[in-house]
């Protein structure tokens, strides 16, 4: 339908038009530039540290300060175990130098033999031997590095208050020799142990691995010990 020229012209509302720059508001205007300028900052920003990130200069540690970091977080992870053992020990008489005094060692032996069998507990650790660990088993190419870690050692620390002497009469000295055996049959035990070995090793290589990477190591391999010189 078309409109009736008699009637009056009606009045046009103009909307705002976002797009339009001319028919913003200042404040508004001045707000978007102040916004642009602030993200292109942050853009540029970004994209420096991002580059600077990449250009990294390779790693030079020096091998010394490396292994001795290396040293102190290893002496911090070692395997705690407490393990007990029955021990027996009789000690053999030793000659007596004449043929009267073999005689009597014999009685003696027959007579009221020495014998003591006891119920010893221990503390066992089982880490790295450190003093196994140098610069020699560290290889640095980049952000790659290679290490050999030594063989594992254990320490035992047997525990007398614990300990319970089931039948002895042996001397002091005699006493001093049974638990002696004791400390050796423990240490032999732990060295034996292939999951005890398998899990003190794990638990040593995951820290170290972490230290290294903290430093800023990529990749860090564990080789067999000890490391083989490179050939050339």
């Amino acid at each position: 339908m078309g409109r009736d020229p008699g009637l009056p012209k009606r009045k046009v509302c103009v909307t705002f038009d976002p797009c339009d720059a001319r028919a913003m508001p200042p404040f508004l205007l001045r707000w978007l530039l102040k916004l642009g300028v602030l993200l292109l900052a942050v853009g540029a920003g970004f994209a420096l540290a991002l580059s600077v990130m990449r250009e990294k200069p390779p790693l030079t540690p020096d091998p010394a300060a490396l292994v001795e970091q290396i040293r102190e977080v290893a002496r911090l992870e070692t395997l705690q175990v407490r393990l007990y053992k029955r021990v027996s020990f009789a000690p053999k008489p030793g000659p007596a130098g004449t043929v009267w005094g073999d005689v009597f060692n014999w009685v003696k032996q027959t007579v009221a033999a020495k014998a003591g069998r006891a119920l010893v507990f221990a503390d066992v650790s089982l880490g790295l031997d450190l003093t196994k660990l140098t610069v020699d088993q560290v290889r640095v190419s980049g952000a790659r590095i290679e290490l050999a870690l030594p063989p594992l050692k254990a320490n035992v620390s047997l525990r007398p208050e614990d300990t319970e002497v089931i039948d002895s009469n042996l001397d002091s000295a005699q006493t001093a020799k049974l638990f002696e055996l004791a400390k050796d049959a423990f240490e032999r035990e732990v060295q034996a142990d292939a999951a005890l070995q398998a899990r003190a090793r794990a638990s040593a290589e995951r820290q170290v691995r972490a230290l290294l990477l903290t430093v800023g190591f990529k990749e860090v391999v564990f080789v067999p010990w000890p490391m083989s010189a490179r050939a050339g």
